[in-house]
This record gives structure tokens, C-alpha cells and sequence, in this order.
């Protein structure tokens, strides 16, 4: 499993400022990309891999998803992703301490699912809506190995708007008057008496959020973001949005306050009143007004589908190159490994997929996958499931 290698004669997506690269040749050394370029001479003994003209991506982002957090989902022995809470919403203690990374299973069978369709890496994410404080995830890449968490990724997820209205009494307003709450305990611990929300280690967890920290919000109604924004930034904290199906409606704030976007491109239907502006060319409005954004897919099992996101996107007025960049570069950016994944550029982490085709067409597959430059075996449990039951029907037609 080396991780240096040559890769001759692609057609090289950087998603970086050098743009497309016919022709082009991408060395590999030690699980990095050590040079770019035309004809680069072979070191002794690094594998040699004739792409003969076809294209080479960097790594994708699968997504917000519970890839081994969520094995079969009627099992409660193989599901992490959530804590449930069952005391009313006034009486429950929020625990943005809760942490999944701490539960991920690098061995689960929807890793190289996943990995197979050239997803290298991918945010995991606590689900639920007992409280408006899910807890903390992070980046992780899907290599198979133990210690996958990428430094620097970790972010706090919470619910908004009417999806959160259980964990908050009811009420849009509700969730302004807890957080409040939760935020003077944590600065001003000597008021966390009786009927506190946060114990003593959800408020040390909340305390770097409001310094700086990253924090997804799962919000869609134009109106909730627009709120959220100013909240999130005069707390401290430094906001993303997850959702937004009506983003489009104020894209100029999202980009006045650098704030990015994670949404489905999929989502064209006003599935509850919190999305009545839902639209398919969302995203290209979005990148238009200069919103950083990036795709994910609710199922966790069809994070393959995120790049499907992307190029339906491109088909309702989303650049190729911006659709392309929302699964890659964009993505890595917004979860701070924007220095070391996302781009093919000397120096990056050498997460490459090459391609049988137009890396956006669904008929396209994944001819080889490598992580940190060691080459992925192509095969997972679906693949063996075909090969098994193909072989019993090549046999069952030989014999008739």
C-alpha cells in the first residue's frame, strides 16, 4: 500500500487557481502531491498509472452524514448519532458536550460504500430534535483507519426554526430565550443554579463555541437565517448554515457576513412552511451573490449522491467549475482543512479519484480511489453482494 505514486496523462481538476490541466502528470510522495506538471520523470520504484486522458479529481466531501455512526437504522445497537432526551423541552439539560466522533466505527460497511464512489472523506453529524443543542461531530476520512478525526474540523450542530420547535416549547422565540440562557451560564457560571440547562461540562463545551467556534445551523426559512446570522455572530460564534432552502432569499446578507451554505440542490418542493421558496437554482444564486457553498445528501447511505447534487446543479446555472468546488475545495474550506484537502496543488494531502468519465455525469464511476496516496481496494459488501449473485445467474444460464 504505497503512498507514492505517478499519475500520467490526466485530465487534472485542481479546483485551484491553476484551473484544468490536459495532459498533465500528478507525483505522489509520502501521501502528498509533490508536483504537477507535464512529463515529470518517474522516481525509482514509485507505481506508475496511465489515466491515458481521463479525469482526476481531488477526494470528495460525502456530506453532513452518520457513516459509522448508523449501521442498520431499526438496530439501536449500530446507531450513535443521537441522544435522546425525553424530558419536556423546560426541564432537560442540553449536552453540546455529546460528541459521535467518539463512536465512529471506521470498520462499518458503509465506509467503503462510500469510498468506492471516490467520497474520501466526510463530516460526521449528530442528529435529533429532543433539544436544540445535538452535540459536536467532525471531519473524518474514510481510510478504515482508527484515529480518522481531522484536526481542526470540530463544529457544534443546531436545530432552528420549526424542526426545533419540540426542544423549545414551541415557539421560534423560545430558541432566542434558552440559548440566552445557556450562554449566561456559561459566562456567568455563578447563575446555573436550579433549572440550569447546561452542566458543568456542557458549559465548557459551550464556552469555545462562543469564542470563535464553528457552528452548524439547521435551518431553511429566509427569515430564521437572516435572524441567526446576527445571533450567531454578536454571540461569538462563528455560523454556518445547513438546509437553507430559501438562502437565495438573503444571499447578500449570507455573503456580507462570510457566512457559508450547505444544501441539498435537490430541494425544489415547499416540503413545510419552512420552505415555500425552495428552488433548484439555489445554489447557483447563492455562488452568484458570492456565498461560499458546498452539497450534502440527507441519507447517509447515498452520500455517493453528493456529487449527482453537484451535477444537477450545473444543469440549473451553477458553474461546473463552482459545482465541482462545492464537493471538494468549497467543503474543506468550511470545515478549516481548506490547507490540506480539497485541491490537487503541491502540498495537499493526496486524496485523488480518477475517473471514467465527466466526473459529473451520474454514469460516470470511479476507476481508482487513493487516500493519503495509498490506493483504496475497490470493492465493498455491494460489489461482492453483485459479484456473488451475477455468478449464479452466469452459471443458471450456462446450464440452460
Amino acid at each position: 500500500m504505497a503512498q507514492d505514486a505517478l499519475i500520467r496523462d490526466a485530465r487534472v481538476y485542481t479546483v485551484a487557481a491553476a484551473g484544468t490541466l490536459e495532459d498533465a502528470d500528478v507525483l505522489v510522495r509520502d501521501g502528498r502531491i509533490a508536483a504537477i506538471g507535464a512529463g515529470l520523470p518517474a522516481p525509482a520504484g514509485v507505481p506508475v498509472i496511465e489515466a491515458h486522458g481521463r479525469a482526476l479529481t481531488p477526494g470528495l466531501f460525502g456530506g453532513l452524514t452518520q457513516i459509522g455512526l448508523e449501521e442498520v437504522e431499526l438496530e439501536p445497537s449500530t446507531v450513535d448519532a443521537e441522544l435522546e432526551l425525553q424530558a419536556p423541552a423546560w426541564q432537560h439539560h442540553w449536552r453540546p458536550e455529546f460528541d459521535v466522533t467518539r463512536a465512529f466505527n471506521p470498520r462499518s460497511a458503509l465506509v467503503p460504500v462510500a469510498r468506492i464512489e471516490g467520497v474520501t472523506w466526510t463530516m460526521l453529524a449528530p442528529t435529533g430534535e429532543h433539544s436544540l443543542i445535538a452535540g459536536q461531530g467532525a471531519a473524518v476520512t474514510l481510510d478504515g483507519r482508527f484515529d480518522a478525526v481531522l484536526d481542526g474540523s470540530r463544529t457544534l450542530f443546531v436545530n432552528w426554526g420549526s424542526a426545533a420547535l419540540a426542544g423549545s416549547g414551541g415557539s421560534r422565540a423560545a430558541q432566542y430565550m434558552l440559548f440566552d440562557q445557556a450562554i449566561r451560564e456559561v459566562r456567568e457560571p455563578a447563575t446555573a443554579g436550579e433549572g440550569a440547562l447546561l452542566l458543568p461540562e456542557g458549559r465548557t463545551a459551550l464556552k469555545a463555541y462562543l469564542a470563535g467556534g464553528r457552528v452548524i445551523f439547521r435551518v431553511h426559512r429566509a427569515a430564521d437565517i437572516r435572524s441567526v446570522i446576527a445571533y450567531a455572530k454578536r454571540q461569538g460564534m462563528k455560523p454556518v448554515i445547513a438546509g437553507g432552502d430559501e438562502a437565495w432569499l438573503v444571499a447578500k446578507e449570507l455573503a456580507a457576513a462570510n457566512v457559508p451554505v450547505i444544501l441539498d440542490s435537490l430541494d425544489n418542493l415547499p416540503a413545510n412552511f419552512d420552505r415555500l421558496g425552495a428552488r433548484l437554482d439555489n445554489a447557483a444564486l447563492l455562488q452568484q451573490a458570492g456565498v461560499r457553498i458546498a452539497f450534502s445528501h440527507d441519507d447517509s447511505r447515498q452520500s455517493r449522491k453528493n456529487r449527482q447534487l453537484a451535477g444537477n446543479a450545473a444543469a440549473h446555472g451553477l458553474s461546473r467549475d463552482a459545482a465541482l468546488a462545492a464537493i471538494t475545495a468549497n467543503a474543506a474550506e468550511i470545515f478549516g482543512l481548506g490547507a490540506g484537502h480539497g485541491r490537487i496543488e503541491p502540498g495537499q494531502v493526496a486524496d485523488l479519484v480518477l475517473w471514467s468519465g465527466d466526473p459529473l455525469e451520474v454514469t460516470t464511476v470511479a476507476d481508482q480511489v487513493w487516500i493519503e496516496g495509498r490506493p483504496v481496494e475497490m470493492r465493498s459488501r455491494q460489489t461482492e453482494l453483485r459479484d456473488r449473485y451475477l455468478e449464479r445467474l452466469k452459471s443458471s444460464q450456462a446450464a440452460r
